[in-house]
């Protein structure tokens, strides 16, 4: 097995300072259930002091009141080589937080596409880099007409996938990209036609169960060695390891209660 060599990120986050669950709009979000948001803070700033720890830049995006789910900073864009393609939420309870994330990047003077489509940023988005292949679900947020309004914007070819089970109602939920020329994914979130095409594309994938996604174990971040995963996904985390990457487990149980994990609440700057 080939030593796999880490590669130093950006990345850019922001912080649960107003996390809570005050509406459902995916399964995992339940009114009923409390949140202790002093504790998803202090899980937040585990991850960001985790990632930093190996060498990574995290830049912040100041979180908004009233916007409760700024935490999971992926489905505000979509980055490529410098070039961004903005997000367009699809349920009004997130929309504004399409306006701070726009802003962010502008002020930062990236190379930014507004939306026309309806899209939720990494979250529907994923970049295979080896072949250049930008990976895109949809069936629960993202409009199909998002995946060729963001291949024109960043100027990569698309493959579509379509995500049928809703507890997995966001692509990075059910794949996630390990290197440069791996992913991993559950199957059973896909059709049977999208199941097809990632078995021809991706034949040396690391193939997930239902207990690894249900663990949030595909909702990763991987710097090509390191894979940063949720506590809970030590089957997928031993997965992993057979595969010669080195699972880093952290704690964001309380984030969970939101319907996200390490991926949610990380957006890669490309650039």
């Amino acid at each position: 097995m080939t030593a796999k060599s880490a590669r130093v990120r950006q990345y850019l986050m922001c912080r649960p300072a107003y996390f809570t669950v005050e509406y459902a709009i995916n399964p995992w979000m339940d009114t009923t259930t409390p949140v202790d948001t002093e504790r998803a803070v202090d899980q937040w700033e585990n991850l960001v002091s985790v990632l930093r720890g190996h060498g990574h830049t995290v830049h912040e995006l100041r979180p908004e009141a009233g916007l409760p789910d700024m935490v999971f900073a992926a489905n505000g864009g979509f980055v490529v080589d410098d070039a961004v393609y903005g997000a367009k939420f699809r349920f009004p309870q997130r929309q504004a937080e399409a306006a701070a994330h726009e802003k962010w990047y502008r002020d930062a003077e990236w190379t930014f596409t507004t939306p026309t489509e309806t899209n939720e940023g990494e979250g529907d988005f994923a970049y295979v880099p080896g072949p250049g292949l930008i990976l895109a679900g949809y069936g629960f947020r993202t409009d199909p007409r998002g995946h060729a309004e963001a291949g024109e914007s960043l100027k990569r070819p698309v493959i579509s996938l379509k995500l049928t089970d809703p507890r997995f109602y966001h692509l990075d939920t059910a794949l996630t990209v390990l290197d440069d020329d791996t992913i991993a994914y559950y199957p059973h979130a896909f059709s049977l036609s999208s199941q097809a095409v990632l078995r021809q594309l991706f034949p040396d994938a690391v193939v997930a169960d239902e207990a690894d996604a249900m663990a949030f174990g595909l909702n990763t971040v991987s710097d090509d060695r390191h894979v940063y995963i949720n506590t809970e996904a030590t089957g997928m985390a031993d997965k992993l390891a057979a595969r010669g990457y080195e699972p880093i487990a952290v704690d964001l149980s309380e984030l969970k209660k939101g319907g996200g994990s390490v991926k949610c609440c990380i957006a890669e700057l490309r650039g």
